[in-house]
């Protein structure tokens, strides 16, 4: 069941099982991905006691903007902010953040920002945060490659690709990025309606196009961007979580994440793709549960 809340500059859509009275656990999607990929996570999870929170990012699913005049930003520190004013809205606070992709990104950083409300943090490839200073400096080719839907939508013919396509542009992802991965229709099925979202393309445009510098963030989050331009540790109990067949590449280095979590609990190498809740639910609620929550 489907609940929202007011939660800052929106009307945030989320799902909830477990225990109401039971420790917090909050867990975040990615692009172009939704709720439906944590559903086995959230079970076991509440199996074992927790109170689940999985909520619908900005541009995606029944999450709306509040305001109309509100910019229809995704960059780092605008998904962060959401993720801060939905655990005040809920009252979670401290509350186990896991994520991966944006969902990750908004998780490092609100755990990074604001450690006194983060219990714990799992994290897919570690330190999802965006060093916007070095954006413009170009990765080797073969990384370069993997980044092409990037580069697309910097232009409006990757625009108007989005607007008209939006749930083949998501199935090549997910097929790019979880090659060993045989999702079937029914589930891709699941969670392209959250496509269908009239904030989706514009937040998704904005999001790849602010990361390079082409477009001005939201002028609300500059403080915000300011802070999270020191990259700064992440301090809070940590669980790295490795997908070690991520079509987008491999993840960084294990003494980098010690560099980034300087109370990392566990760095389990998983053997699966991007979408790693949904490819191993099991071993991503296990890797929560390291967490003692």
């Amino acid at each position: 069941m489907v609940e929202t809340v007011h939660a800052g500059v929106l009307e945030t859509a989320f799902e909830r099982s477990g225990d109401p009275a039971g420790p917090p656990v909050v867990l975040l999607h990615g692009f172009p991905y939704d709720v439906r990929a944590y559903d086995r996570v959230a079970a076991r999870l509440a199996e074992r006691g927790a109170h689940v929170i999985v909520p619908y990012l900005r541009g995606y699913g029944p999450t709306r903007f509040l305001d109309d005049a509100t910019m229809r930003s995704g960059q780092q520190a605008a998904l962060a902010q959401d993720l801060l004013d939905l655990l005040a809205a809920l009252d979670l606070a401290p509350a186990v953040l896991a994520g991966y992709d944006w969902g990750g990104r908004a998780a490092c950083i609100a755990a990074m920002l604001e450690p006194e409300r983060v219990a714990g943090l799992v994290t897919v490839d570690g330190y999802n945060v965006q060093d916007l200073a070095r954006a413009a400096q170009p990765a080797e080719p073969e990384q370069e490659r993997h980044r092409w839907y990037q580069y697309y939508l910097h232009g409006e013919r990757g625009r108007t690709g989005l607007e008209r396509h939006r749930r083949e542009f998501a199935r090549v992802l997910w097929r790019e990025w979880s090659p060993e991965w045989a999702f079937s229709d029914e589930e891709f099925d699941a969670t392209a309606p959250s496509f269908d979202n009239p904030d989706f393309v514009d937040v998704v445009v904005h999001s790849y196009r602010h990361r390079y510098g082409l477009v001005d963030g939201d002028p609300a989050y500059a403080q915000l961007e300011a802070r999270i331009a020191q990259l700064p540790p992440v301090r809070v109990p940590t669980v790295v979580v490795d997908a070690t067949r991520d079509g987008l590449g491999p993840p960084p280095d294990p003494a980098e994440h010690r560099l980034h979590f300087p109370h990392l609990v566990a760095n389990p190498q998983l053997s699966v793709g991007h979408a790693t809740p949904q490819e191993a639910p099991r071993l991503f609620a296990d890797a929560v549960a390291l967490l003692r929550f």
